[in-house]
């Protein structure tokens, strides 16, 4: 019989099944006019989310946890006992996303802790899931700031400036959802205690509808990061200054968005301006101000380094142009990230061998963890190719294939 704790439901009862908690889950943060979801950090939505992840661990027996943090973990096993096996995502959201980005890997790490009961699997190692918090960035414009804080990726004092579009404060947020915002930090004791991290992920991207495949196996996350171009213009007129005249940034802006397609193309990288922010913002007014959001992404870091260097090139030479003043801030960078090769290879010769292994350019928690953990990350095919977006999509299926995956993977890891 499994060991005390592990799978078991309260009073002995079944736990919800993965269409009960993929049911409960999905109203939570949608919006009824887009059907997308702002599930961002410390909210209303947030709070809903962190209390069915907390019923989901009750339901089936599990030891809840909140951490310093605010990442939520449920345990099967002793957590003390160290070499854990962890297994999870998040559940927030950017603004307007889909509904499995980040909650098809906690839902299916429930599920698949049922599946290891159903089989009568014995761990023999401890098993935990776990909702790392804040991981999008939506509110205070910094990913995964659960898991960041966690490895010391981030600091107190750096967590402690961010603050949201309204002026709150990380802090402020936290406090008002109940939790203490002097306790955050680097926890490498919790850190030391696991021995492997598995996310499970829907894919961002095609590949595996391409390939016919239900699950892939990652490979890497493509180094990224995020700058801010400043475009510093002179507000005036609209109808009554000349063009020739002007000093309009959003000119210099258009130029640069243009140019960040352009370059990213040559070198088969990404390159998105997908957030930007004018001043005065009047439909009358030409902008005294324009400040745009770069989020580059490519295989390798020379490569990436090239694109950005010359979209800030490019952004320069037309700011010199238009008689505008050109600033840019690194805001956030992840280096490139190999998920642990012996981790992989074990997987997957689980998972038989044949599944495929591809890369990917989106940041995951798995990837901050990588630093200071085994990780290892699952994908499960999204036939739409679409992702933070409400047609993000998986089929009950792959869903099910993924779980069925996941749960392999748990038992030859924890179960051995």
């Amino acid at each position: 019989m499994p060991p005390e704790g592990f799978g078991k439901g309260r009073g002995g009862g079944e736990p919800p099944s993965f269409q009960e908690m993929w049911r409960d889950l999905t109203p939570i943060g949608r919006d009824s006019d887009t059907h997308g979801y702002r599930r961002h950090a410390w909210t209303t939505a947030d709070a809903d989310c962190r209390a069915w992840f907390k019923e989901q661990a009750e339901s089936r027996g599990l030891t809840y946890e909140l951490d310093r943090n605010g990442n939520q973990w449920a345990w099967a096993g002793d957590p003390a006992a160290g070499d854990a096996v962890v297994t999870g995502s998040h559940l927030d959201s950017v603004p307007d996303g889909g509904a499995f980005d980040g909650p098809l890997g906690v839902v299916s790490s429930f599920a698949a802790l049922d599946e290891l009961r159903r089989r009568g699997a014995e761990l023999t190692r401890p098993l935990a899931v776990t909702n790392f918090g804040d991981e999008e960035g939506a509110r205070f414009g910094l990913a995964c700031v659960g898991s960041r804080l966690t490895a010391g990726q981030l600091t107190v004092e750096a967590a402690h400036r961010l603050r949201d579009q309204d002026g709150i404060s990380l802090p402020q947020a936290m406090e008002r959802a109940g939790c203490d915002p002097d306790a955050i930090g680097p926890d490498p004791e919790r850190l030391a205690r696991i021995g492997a991290f598995v996310e499970l992920h829907v894919e961002q991207g095609r590949a595996l509808d391409l390939s016919g495949d239900a699950v892939g196996i990652a490979s890497a996350i493509w180094p990224h990061g995020r700058w801010r171009f400043d475009f510093a213009g002179e507000a005036n007129h609209a109808g009554t200054t000349r063009l020739a005249d002007r000093r309009d940034p959003m000119l210099t802006y258009a130029e640069t968005v243009l140019a960040a397609r352009r370059e990213a193309q040559l070198a088969g990288a990404v390159a998105t301006f997908g957030k930007i922010s004018c001043e005065p913002n009047g439909v009358n007014a030409i902008p005294s101000m324009v400040r745009g959001w770069l989020d580059s992404r490519a295989a390798d870091q020379s490569t990436l380094d090239t694109v950005v260097a010359a979209i800030e090139r490019a952004a320069k030479e037309r700011a010199e142009r238009d008689g505008v003043d050109l600033t840019v801030v690194r805001e956030s960078f992840t280096p490139v990230v190999e998920f642990e090769h012996a981790l992989r290879d074990e997987i997957a010769k689980i998972l038989g061998g044949r599944t495929p292994v591809l890369g990917t350019g989106a940041g995951h928690d798995a990837g901050i963890l990588s630093a200071s953990v085994p990780t290892a990350m699952l994908f499960v095919r999204n036939p739409t190719g679409v992702s933070h977006s409400p047609a993000e999509f998986a089929g009950e299926d792959d869903c099910v294939a993924g779980v069925l995956a996941l749960a392999d993977v748990l038992e030859g890891l924890a179960c051995r």
